[in-house]
């Protein structure tokens, strides 16, 4: 599947819920926001049907991300049901690491290949102020009990204000390089001001070579974060849907008017 700027179109996000343990700074206000309807997220059977045809246009990269996607009851067994579906050569999951511990041995006899987890400063009380309440014990011991699991190579997600060579990041940079750990920098992005970078050590924001697509957890196909552009999958149909988002990606971002980081997956 090539766009209209023959980019190929190969990988998928899917956020499973816009659901959350945490309330970070630079996701959501302190209150929260206004959660989707249960009726309106869709079931794990509807996810597998859109995944499943995804994957016969020619995607084969495929992550989950939410919200929190570990918070959504029962997700060991969507991740089975995805890592049997043919043709998916790298399935991963974003995740902020609070419940991970619990969760890495399941997540990797599932089918699970790879993670990623969100670490912004080996600061207690810093990670405590940045996710408004999180414990980074929790995270390091789910980082941990990942790589244990074989859940590698696990990535780091590191979000910074200016540069990766502030204080916090060049701390999480030496964590990774000393527990062999891939670290990833990504600049503070504005959905609603269009301000994003390319990510340090990864691909996200490089618009010229953009290969994704994006599930929201309502069922809405986005072809880029900083668009308002989006297909029904539940109006449309899965495969008109994904080729029109396809057909209409932007050659690059602008602004998001409509989503958030929390019901989209950054």
């Amino acid at each position: 599947m090539y766009d209209r700027y023959n980019r190929k179109i190969n990988y998928l996000r899917v956020s499973i819920t816009d659901r959350c343990n945490l309330r970070c700074i630079y996701c959501m206000p302190a209150e929260g926001v206004k959660l989707l309807d249960h009726k309106d997220i869709l079931s794990f059977e509807e996810i597998v049907l859109v995944i499943r045809e995804a994957v016969t246009l020619g995607i084969t990269k495929v992550r989950i991300t939410g919200g929190e996607p570990l918070v959504r009851k029962g997700v060991i067994s969507l991740i089975e049901k995805i890592a049997m579906i043919e043709g998916i050569s790298d399935f991963g999951l974003t995740t902020n690491g609070v419940l991970l511990s619990s969760f890495a041995v399941d997540l990797a006899n599932a089918g699970l290949h790879r993670i990623n987890v969100s670490l912004d400063t080996l600061d207690p009380e810093k990670f405590r102020a940045i996710t408004r309440g999180g414990d980074i014990q929790k995270v390091l011991e789910g980082i941990e009990s990942a790589q244990k699991a074989g859940l590698n190579p696990v990535k780091i997600n590191c979000v910074v204000r200016n540069s990766s060579n502030e204080p916090d990041a060049v701390a999480v940079r030496e964590y990774c390089r000393e527990n062999g750990l891939e670290a990833r920098f990504i600049h503070e992005m504005s959905l609603a001001d269009g301000c994003f970078t390319i990510v340090e050590n990864g691909h996200g924001g490089d618009c010229a070579n953009c290969n994704r697509l994006r599930l929201t957890a309502s069922g809405m196909i986005r072809p880029c974060l900083f668009n308002d552009i989006q297909f029904s999958t539940r109006e449309l149909g899965i495969r008109e849907a994904l080729e029109r988002a396809a057909g209409l990606k932007p050659e690059q971002g602008s602004v998001n008017s409509t989503g958030g980081f929390h019901n989209i997956g950054g």
